[in-house]
């Protein structure tokens, strides 16, 4: 291979955790999030992008992650033509090995 590597999730949570004021944002659809989040994160789904100014402004660390990360990057090449330069693509949950929370309320 060319020493392209997929994000690993795991791994972009750790550096979330250590970054002040940072957002972490769920892109997937209402009722994928409802299944089951990871904590602290927000929904904001792919086709819904625009509400993101609710959360971030274009200096905030954005993280994003989806089911399996296509979602995130899309969502991530859209906010970077916005002006969002640190908007960072953690892939996707199902690489997850933490716990997951209702994603209702």
């Amino acid at each position: 291979m060319f020493g392209f590597r997929k994000p690993n999730i795991n791994d972009g949570l750790q550096i979330y955790n250590n970054t002040p004021g940072a957002v972490l944002v769920d892109v997937r659809t209402k009722d994928e999030f409802a299944m089951g989040r990871i904590p602290g994160s927000v929904n904001v789904p792919l086709n819904r992008l625009k509400s993101i100014e609710e959360y971030a402004d274009k200096d905030t660390p954005i993280f994003l992650y989806c089911l399996n990360g296509a979602r995130a990057e899309r969502a991530l090449k859209r906010l970077r033509r916005k002006g969002y330069t640190r908007a960072v693509c953690l892939g996707g949950v199902k690489g997850y090995s933490g716990s997951v929370e209702n994603g209702r309320g």
